[in-house]
């Protein structure tokens, strides 16, 4: 369609030739004529010059470019919005149950759910219309998904599990898998029954090979809308707030409550029974030892304040100098005192004589 065209529909402003035909969408690297790309972070900048997109989609108030633009409040959004227009849905999936398929009894399917090949639906689970179960994935008994959720291959929902809708679910997932509970007996360890369950809320997206753990007792629970990436660690009885992003390789400690709309960022570890407060930002690699407040921003091991962390990692990479410097200032306190004998051969110690 004609950028102008494409303007309308993303309710933005075109600064340029209107009449460029966009066929497709890419990234501003890999844009070739007929594409349409956007320009959000300034490390790209340089590539302004060297795309061969047709057109960019670009934040309000921006430069005017060598190829026309597309001004938009949110140029990430409409950048979304237009791969969708254009790509449409990648994963288009039939609907009806394969015939490889293990069903259960008391199974209650809804209308357009597809299962398929491989998949095993233990008893009494119930799938909401339109749910897609792909191959090899296992749900358990007494389980529910709701309408609209999307469950890629291998993925594993173990009983008593409810999960809302619209959930997206990537490979190699656990759902309510045992929580790590153990009791000691002398050199012994007991298994603690782990007889709670899981509950995922609407809208929320859960990236491949991530575990989350059941309930001790009682629900671990995940908020709707929020968006949890690959290899991530959510340990029994944690409570994730709504609409959180929490990064790769992240781990949540036993019975810990995270407000809403937290964010976690990479390789963050969270110790157990504390909480996050509502939109607080942990940065990547921190450890958090103990509860965070409301809006607040930390980093580093121990976890503190941003700027504290700034600061005291600055201040390491000149430790190995300001440690020479103390020695050299010791070695010279000690020859003022008479405590230890002038050495003739360092200049420095003869000079702070002098002096």
């Amino acid at each position: 369609m004609r950028l102008d065209e494409l303007a309308k529909i993303l309710n933005g402003v075109v600064v340029g030739d209107g009449s460029v035909e966009i066929s497709g969408v890419a990234g501003i690297k890999e844009a070739g004529r007929g594409d349409i790309t956007f320009l959000v972070n300034p490390k790209y900048e340089s590539f302004v010059s060297t795309t061969r997109a047709s057109a960019i989609i670009v934040a309000n108030g921006r430069k005017s470019m060598p190829i026309p633009v597309l001004q938009i409040d949110n140029p990430y959004l409409a950048f979304l919005k237009a791969v969708r227009l254009f790509r449409g849905d990648t994963q288009k999936v039939e609907p009806g149950v394969h015939p490889s398929a293990v069903i259960g009894k008391g199974v209650k399917l809804g209308e357009g759910v597809s299962v398929g090949p491989y998949v095993v639906l233990e008893e009494d689970v119930e799938l909401g219309d339109d749910v897609v179960i792909m191959a090899l994935s296992y749900v358990g008994a007494r389980s529910k998904l709701g309408t609209g959720t999307f469950v890629y291959p291998g993925v594993t929902i173990r009983e008593d599990i409810v999960v809302g809708r619209r959930v997206i679910v990537h490979s190699g997932t656990v759902i309510g898998s045992d929580g790590f509970g153990f009791a000691r007996d002398g050199e012994v360890y007991h298994k603690i029954p782990q007889v709670g369950n899981v509950e995922i809320g609407d809208d929320v997206e859960i990236g491949a090979n991530v575990t989350i753990d059941r309930a001790t007792t009682g629900t671990t629970s995940i908020g709707k809308g929020t968006k949890i990436d690959n290899l991530v660690q959510i340990a029994h009885n944690v409570v994730v707030g709504e609409n959180c992003i929490i990064v790769a390789q992240v781990g949540i400690s036993g019975s810990t409550e995270v407000g809403k709309s937290v964010t976690l960022a990479g390789q963050a570890g969270i110790v157990g029974h504390i909480k996050i407060g509502d939109y607080a930002m942990v940065g990547s690699q921190a450890g958090v030892t103990k509860s965070v407040r409301a809006r607040a921003r930390v980093s580093g091991y121990p976890a503190a304040p941003h700027e504290v962390s700034k600061r005291l990692y600055a201040s390491l990479r000149r430790l190995p100098e300001l440690i020479r410097q103390f020695r050299d200032f010791e070695k010279r306190l000690r020859v003022l005192e008479g405590k230890e004998p002038l050495d003739e051969g360092a200049d420095d110690v003869e000079a702070a004589d002098d002096d």
